[in-house]
């Protein structure tokens, strides 16, 4: 799993804060964790390089040096507690933390002052001198800190794994009951089991690090969340018709498909290679076009390198792949002509380029010529052009579908059919639900190849799958009513496989808003922050606030209301265009507030993650807790300013507090009643909207006062020294903290990590 510690280093006088521990970080906690060490080590490391120091100085750096120790003392202590209730795991953690602990102790001696003035008695190394003692100590704590993380995110892992198990083995219990009153004590248990895995898994899919691995979780949960309602109704079905052949089809469908679910999420957190993972990301247009575009442009820095034929040979494989389009019996003749008349325009400016390319090579010549340029431009500009035609004819494609099928008309006939136990007319409906399943399957797949990015591909391969597994349970639900048509749980089960549909074309309509937004570069980068239900502090507001959905009226008010806040969402985006530093910490928290209240915004307008009042809620009190973190940030920072540029952040600053405890409060204050809840979540969102009306004001004020603070400071001064204390956000919460069975997890080493209070030296 992991190279020795210090196994990776090479040499002992290289770079102060090149440190490869060996190890691979696959989630943001664990690196997070690390961040401050890193700064703080580095920090120590660049102090060697002045051979001249004040008593100050020296005294500064001691303490430094002692705080590492106490603070690696502190956090192999919880290292070496989860070893001792972890026996697999005992061996490797109690290696690594003695390392850790060594190399803590060793700093604390290089650092030690009186050790320094000893040495220049005797003439022994220190600090100052020995840089290669100083940098394998350094590179053996971080390894060492690193490889007692990653043991414990093993831990994390274990429980998946473990809580899946459980998931697997109720499921089978399930599936072979053969009593109600058996059915109704299994399916308690179930729900309880597949709670406790939602968390679990929720948490994981917010913390990898890898966006095309977030994007399958999110499928595989999705498919998790929707399937369990689905398994009662089905399941309740078999056992009330317990010889009905299509109710029977109907429940191995689902079991089969949470199956498949569950195993897609240990793939997942256990990163294991499976032999349909090629198919599950096949190579999309886009994709194939972005690699030829850079292929061409690659052309002006290898004149003699690459073979230009190998570029004519990716165009036709790319020309080939736009069949998927052509071939299509949706698409229009005027479509078709279109895509067919840009292949031939491209392939002709490719030849072109080839031709040029090769006379430039004959001559001998040095540098591009302007003939090979203009070549290159020209063949780009018309691939670009082909890319815009097959995203023009996916989306309008799509959208044609979405309309055409807002109405639900099919479904409804299906039901109605089933009720009067009308095989015959069940028949005739679900063939034309089947054509518009396979219209649905096929436009996934062109959105897949325009989508732009691989997690939204993921995201229509879901699409494409769902499409594809529900419309025929649809129809075999459908039978079952017409066979049993008094049967209320046959007719329950119908309607909730029919909304399992609808729920499917308003994710799509979500999912084809992205795709544009990514195509007109508009929130391309943005992450999307779950707020799901956790045991621990939220478990009071889950027994006090209802789940709601508000009626037409009041969607209309709140409408308003979101517009306003999608308003000032786009003043966020336009003020962080600005940030030179795109990945500075204020820039990326700023961005992931604004990310949040942007889904707040869709849930007023009926779209996105947020489905119900309590889910907003929710994400509100994710999102005072952001801007809190970011107070403290920013408290932090506005140290190391002069007195009237500190009054003006913290005045800005007390304003964005203020704001944000009160939409906390406001987001854990229960309320019972239509009216009250309504009036809850208008408050919300006015909490919301002032939170970033302040971010508006403070990105610009911020962005000036650390470009000014970088040109006044050394290293030492610049915004790396204050970011240590409040990069890991903090963490309250028992099942956060993976305390359970286990009793201790990643996140409460996180928390002993970012305890490491450093002192800086100026």
């Amino acid at each position: 799993m992991a190279s020795s510690p210090g196994s990776s280093s090479s040499g002992g006088g290289g770079g102060g804060g090149n440190f490869d521990c060996g190890l691979e970080i696959k989630t943001r906690s664990v690196e997070q964790t690390l961040i401050p060490l890193v700064s703080q080590i580095t920090t120590l490391i660049n102090h060697k390089d002045k051979l001249r120091k004040t008593e100050k100085t020296l005294r500064a750096i001691q303490k430094v040096g002692q705080a590492v120790s106490v603070a690696v003392g502190r956090f192999v202590a919880v290292g070496e507690a989860i070893a001792l209730e972890n026996e697999e795991l005992k061996e490797e953690m109690g290696h690594a933390c003695f390392e850790a602990r060594r190399a803590g102790m060793a700093i604390a001696q290089l650092t030690d002052v009186g050790g320094a003035e000893q040495s220049e008695s005797d003439g022994r190394g220190t600090v100052f001198s020995d840089r290669t003692g100083m940098v394998k100590a350094a590179r053996m704590l971080l390894s060492s800190v690193t490889k007692v993380l990653v043991l414990a995110d093993r831990i994390v892992i274990k429980q998946i794994i473990s809580s899946r198990n459980k998931v697997l083995l109720t499921l089978q219990q399930l599936e072979q009951v053969s009593t109600f009153q058996e059915f109704v004590q299994i399916f308690s248990q179930f729900g309880n089991e597949m709670v406790e895995f939602a968390h679990l898994t929720g948490d994981r899919q917010n913390d990898l690090k890898d966006e095309k691995k977030k994007a399958r979780m999110a499928a595989a949960r999705a498919v998790l969340e929707k399937c369990t309602m689905m398994l009662l109704t089905a399941s309740k079905t078999c056992l009330r018709h317990p010889d009905c052949e299509s109710a029977r089809i109907n429940k191995d469908a689902v079991f089969q498909r949470m199956r498949l679910a569950l195993d897609q999420v240990i793939e997942i957190v256990t990163d294991a290679r499976t032999s349909g993972e090629a198919k599950t990301l096949p190579i999309s247009i886009y994709a194939g076009i972005k690699d030829f575009k850079g292929k061409v442009e690659g052309l002006r820095d290898s004149l003699y390198c690459v073979p230009c034929e190998a570029v004519a040979a990716q165009l036709e494989a790319l020309v080939e792949q736009t069949e998927d389009f052509t071939d299509s019996a949706y698409t229009s003749h005027e479509q078709r002509e279109g895509i067919l008349q840009l292949c031939h325009m491209t392939r002709q400016e490719t030849q072109q380029l080839i031709s040029t390319w090769s006379q430039a090579q004959s001559l001998k010549a040095k540098e591009v010529t302007e003939e090979v340029e203009l070549a290159i431009l020209k063949t780009c500009q018309s691939v670009s052009e082909l890319r815009r035609e097959l995203h023009k004819v996916a989306v309008g494609r799509a959208s044609e579908l979405l309309k055409l099928h807002s109405d639900h008309l099919v479904l409804q006939a299906l039901k109605a059919a089933g009720s009067e136990g009308n095989l015959e007319a069940v028949a005739e409906y679900g063939r034309t639900l089947t054509e518009q399943r396979e219209q649905l399957v096929e436009t996934c797949r062109l959105l897949c190849h325009i989508s732009g990015t691989e997690p939204l591909e993921i995201t229509c391969i879901h699409a494409e799958e769902t499409f594809h597994v529900i419309g025929p349970q649809i129809i075999s639900a459908a039978q079952t009513l017409a066979l049993h048509p008094n049967s209320k749980i046959a007719k329950e089960n119908l309607d909730v496989f029919c909304e399992a549909w609808e729920s499917q074309l308003c994710d799509m309509a979500v999912l084809l808003k992205e795709v544009n937004d990514v195509f007109e570069g508009r929130r391309g980068d943005k992450r999307t922050y779950l707020s799901l239900p956790r045991p621990g502090k939220h478990s009071a507001n889950l027994k006090t606030v209802k789940a709601a959905k508000l009626d037409a009226e009041e969607q209309t008010t709140i409408a308003k209301l979101g517009l306003e806040l999608r308003l000032l969402t786009s003043d966020v985006e336009s003020e962080l265009e600005r940030w030179e530093e795109q990945e500075h910490d204020v820039a990326r928290q700023c961005q992931s507030m604004s990310s949040m209240a942007y889904s707040m915004y869709l849930f007023t307008r009926g779209e996105g993650l947020l489905k119900t009042t309590l889910d907003l809620f929710h994400q509100a009190e994710v999102l005072s807790e952001h801007g809190l973190q970011l107070c403290s940030f920013l408290q932090s920072f506005s140290t190391q300013l002069g007195d009237e540029e500190k009054m003006l952040l913290l005045s800005e600053t007390e304003k964005l507090s203020a704001s944000c405890q009160q939409l906390q409060v406001c987001a854990k204050t229960p309320v019972q009643g239509k009216s009250a809840t309504f009036q809850k979540v208008d408050s919300s969102i006015q909490n919301t909207k002032g939170i970033v009306t302040v971010l508006v004001s403070l990105l610009p004020l911020c962005s000036k006062l650390i470009k000014k603070c970088k040109s006044e400071h050394s290293g030492l001064g610049s915004p790396q020294h204050w970011r240590e204390r409040h990069l890991s956000t903090p963490v309250k919460e028992d099942a956060l903290n993976g305390k359970g069975s286990n009793g201790f997890g990643v996140k409460s080493l996180e928390q002993h990590m970012a305890n490491m209070t450093f002192l800086e030296t100026k």
